[in-house]
């Protein structure tokens, strides 16, 4: 059964982290509901106690007393007979006018179920939502009303919870109010699928207590073992929601292949505890195969830094595990479109431009306890509203751009080809330039011109990327046609000079075999690479011959005519023969890092491969090596391998790790074998420098336990 929800229990919460000014103004709002909403019913109950709990739930985010006043005045526009002007008179504008947009969004229903009304209703609410506070509200109000939901009907009943998955679940999702978000969906899949949701309830071995004491008992071992190694850290634990295991089901997996219903999350102060942490758990806890996972070395692409690990804990119950440092924890916190598209990660989805807008609000939910509510607005102000302006279509359709954006970036976003062919813009009647800056909510015409192209002049003042990759896109194409004309030209030129048949010698077949041998698509490509002097023609011609030299040869003398002309600045980290602009991989067998002696060698299709100098497999070799050196302006990460041998009996681990962190050595894997008379580890690590890998290799060296160190 919800709790009670009475104004001593609010303002018992509040009176903490709030001025007197501002309770008094909350237990005025108080009385004038309970007043309005005299005789009115809801759930049962008498109605004010629905705004009542809705400002409760609200007092978990920290918002602002102006925030409380509007959640416990959120229906009165909608429920009573009173005019706005009166809640301007009473309460101020600001309060009036997020009561206002509220009781506009509260009218707003799905029509259907389809992913585009779902689309179009998120953009409407966020629309409406000119103050980031009457999103709260409205999630608020609805978690309410989902955990009163037996008192709706059936038909009511799923019509909220789709709404509620469809609209405003992902809207919490991006606001990152991860706690409103989960009961949404929780209480959203009971509403929807009650016999799923009592089955998963019914699947679970032990009830939510003893799972939560089996919890309990993982984090006090845990902690004890940190405590005993000097390491401060912060543990929380949490017991997997069921619409998340509902999730895991639908997409496939067992039962017996989720391993994270129980999961702790360990927060330490340096990327060394980590891994000091991951090995000491290690240690006593047995790993389960294949869920390491090492998000600090090699992180995400939405800069996600954690390590993970599954274990079999007490009782041989398998828990999650992460460990990541406080700013990893506040990235992976707050990191609202990173999280958005990791979670949907293989589901269809709509890049909604107007749900972008979201990917801020997180971090004015936290540290607004001491700021009052003006401070609270400017912040707003600032750091969000500022960022994004809405302007409209002359139709009235309505089009997110970051502000300072211009008719440019307008027309960019209308379709490639309005941006194309813009030459000019009506902003509110009135004709502007296109480097015009845009503000909220101006109405925008786009003129175009059939025969009209870009200007690399837009580049200057254009905001949007989408824009800036769309004009240079079309310069690159223009390009392009340039070298291909040109491309052209010369291998004609050179075919007439030679008394040659352009048909003879590039019919279909040889075509064919010129763009297998140098992996081009067609006769445009081989046109392309000779006006951009990739090749000469007469290599071209060559290759159509019968004695025609392979593709590794048009390589060496690519890098004989650059040997002897001053290149502009090099773009690989390494040269080859005074050329850096030239294709080059670095050998998988030997691994080398930047200051070993190298050698290269042509192969056929892959540019060049570049070896350690004594590398077994080019050592027999002599045609097709070819000199190298590492470019002395370009710095890198290098992976290599290696092979450390230690004494039998004891797991050395956690002290392999440790030292590798000192010298900030990332590990990027670790397997451990076993001879009659070694302990060995295999170890891939990355790292910058020959000097960086000698040094960690001495330090292992001098370690008693360490037997030798081998690079592979």
């Amino acid at each position: 059964m919800e709790e009670k929800i009475t104004i001593e229990k609010l303002i018992s919460v509040l009176e903490p982290i709030m001025q007197m000014d501002e309770i008094i103004k909350i237990k005025k709002a108080y009385q004038y509901i309970v007043e309005k909403h005299q005789g009115e019913m809801r759930f049962q109950k008498e109605f004010f106690l629905h705004p009542l709990s809705v400002a409760f739930i609200l007092t978990d985010l920290h918002v602002d007393s102006t925030t409380i006043c509007a959640a416990l005045l959120h229906e009165v526009l909608n429920k009573t007979e009173t005019p706005k002007e009166e809640l301007e008179e009473y309460f101020g504008n600001e309060i009036a006018d997020i009561v206002d947009s509220i009781s506009k969004i509260n009218h707003l229903e799905l029509p259907d179920d389809s992913e585009s009304s779902a689309i179009y209703l998120r953009k409407v609410l966020v629309g409406l939502a000119k103050d980031v506070r009457v999103i709260f509200i409205k999630l608020a109000d609805r978690l309410h009303t989902l955990r009163n939901a037996s008192f709706l009907n059936l038909q009511e009943q799923k019509q909220k919870a789709n709404e509620t998955m469809s609209v405003l679940v992902p809207i919490a999702s991006r606001l990152g109010i991860n706690s409103i978000k989960s009961e949404l969906e929780n209480l959203s899949l009971y509403c929807l699928k009650p016999d799923v949701y009592q089955d998963i309830l019914t699947r679970l071995s032990s009830s939510e207590e003893e799972l939560k004491d089996v919890l309990e008992e993982m984090q006090d071992s845990i902690s004890n073992i940190l405590m005993e190694n000097g390491i401060h850290f912060y543990i929380k634990s949490r017991v997997k929601s069921v619409h998340s295991i509902y999730n895991k089901l639908n997409n496939g997996k067992k039962w017996n292949n989720i391993y994270d219903i129980l999961a702790l999350r360990i927060i330490v102060d340096k990327v060394s505890d980590c891994y000091t942490a991951i090995g000491l758990i290690h240690a006593k806890y047995r790993p389960m195969p294949g869920r390491f996972k090492d998000y600090i070395a090699m992180p995400k692409e939405n800069m996600y830094q954690s390590l993970h690990t599954g274990v079999f804990g007490v009782d041989g119950n398998c828990f999650e595990i992460q460990i990541r440092t406080w700013e990893m924890d506040e990235i992976a916190e707050k990191g609202i479109a990173s999280h958005w598209s990791y979670k949907e990660k293989g589901t269809k989805k709509v890049q909604n431009m107007m749900e972008q807008k979201l990917e801020v609000f997180r971090s004015l939910i936290e540290a607004n306890e001491e700021k009052n509510d003006t401070e609270f607005a400017t912040t707003i102000t600032n750091d969000f509203l500022s960022d994004f302006i809405y302007v409209f279509t002359p139709k009235g359709d309505v089009v997110e751009l970051p502000k300072g954006s211009t008719p440019v970036d307008f027309a960019y976003r209308i379709h490639t080809a309005v941006g194309d062919k813009v030459v000019g813009a009506i902003v509110n009647d009135a004709i502007v330039p296109l480097n015009y800056e845009l503000s909220d909510h101006d109405i925008v015409k786009i003129n175009t011109k059939e025969t009209s192209t870009p200007s690399k002049e837009w580049l200057q003042f254009v905001k949007t990327s989408q824009a800036k990759n769309k004009i240079k896109s079309y310069f690159n194409k223009q390009d392009r046609e340039n070298y291909i004309k040109k491309g052209k030209e010369i291998l004609e030129s050179t075919l007439r000079k030679k008394k040659l048949s352009f048909e003879n010698v590039l019919n279909n077949e040889n075509i064919k075999k010129v763009c297998k041998d140098l992996k081009l698509d067609d006769l445009n490509e081989i046109y392309f690479a000779i006006g951009t002097l990739r090749y000469t023609p007469i290599y071209i011609i060559n290759l159509t011959m019968e004695d025609k030299k392979n593709v590794q040869d048009a390589l060496i003398e690519k890098v004989s005519r650059s040997s002897n002309i001053q290149l502009k600045p090099q773009k690989s980290e390494i040269i080859v023969a005074g050329d850096g602009n030239i294709l080059v991989t670095l050998a998988k067998c030997c691994h080398p890092v930047r200051g070993d002696a190298i050698k290269g060698y042509v192969t056929k299709g892959e540019g060049v491969s570049v070896h350690l100098e004594n590398c077994p497999n080019i050592k027999e070799k002599t045609e097709r090596i070819i000199d190298v050196c590492w470019n002395a302006e370009k710095e890198g990460n290098y992976y290599t391998t290696l092979r450390i041998f230690v004494l039998p009996g004891k797991n050395y681990l956690l002290d392999i790790i440790a030292c590798a962190t000192t010298k900030n050595i990332y590990i990027d894997s670790v397997k451990t074998k076993e001879d009659n008379t070694n302990l060995i580890y295999e170890m891939n690590i990355k790292v910058k420098n020959k000097e960086e890998l000698d040094g960690f290799i001495s330090n292992l060296e001098q370690k008693d336990f360490v037997k030798g160190v081998k690079r592979i």
